[in-house]
């Protein structure tokens, strides 16, 4: 898996992409609780729930019902009431922020691959390229290897992110009609 950093700034840089009017900072620490939730199943581990089962280790938590399940609850429950944007929006936004995290870990190059259509099926998935290096798990993250997957996580996920953010700035920006030219 990458690590938790790596899911949250993936999840909120495409979030910065898309989204063109400012939000609240609710809006971008919900996104990064969604990137990050799937991976809460790690407690599995410790409750002698075997990785390989539906309920361990990118198991259903890394499901794509898991996700439409996070983003109906974020979106409907942990919204506030008095906010203009559309509940089904940020619903379907919050779906797809918790999404995020096992396509990332599908492009790791370790572990058993992801559940992703559990419960109807525990088949394990990659992506057919695999670039980003595994994040060692616990205390094992302080180490070299955890200091490689970083630099990784860097260049296969935070550079492309960083891009994508910056040219969705610069889209915007030629598209906003400039009123200096017409005295505006």
């Amino acid at each position: 898996m990458p690590t938790i950093f790596s899911h949250a700034a993936v999840a909120a840089g495409l979030g910065r992409a898309l989204h063109v009017r400012p939000l609240p900072a609710r809006f971008w620490w919900l996104t990064a609780l969604c990137a990050i939730l799937p991976d809460f199943d790690a407690v599995t581990f410790r409750l002698g729930i075997p990785y390989e089962s539906m309920w361990g280790h990118r198991g259903f938590t890394h499901s794509l019902v898991f996700a439409a399940l996070v983003g109906l609850l974020m979106g409907f429950f942990a919204w506030p009431r008095t906010r203009p944007e559309p509940r089904w929006a940020l619903a379907a936004w919050f779906a797809v922020a918790t999404a995020s995290h096992p396509v990332l870990d599908m492009l790791t190059n370790g572990g058993l691959g992801v559940a992703l259509l559990a419960p109807f099926s525990n088949e394990r998935y990659f992506l057919p390229w695999r670039p980003v290096r595994v994040s060692p798990i616990g205390a094992g993250f302080i180490s070299m290897r955890g200091v490689a997957t970083l630099l990784s996580e860097l260049l296969w996920l935070w550079l492309p992110v960083g891009v994508a953010v910056l040219l969705a700035r610069l889209l915007r920006r030629r598209a906003a009609p400039n009123t200096s030219a017409t005295g505006n």
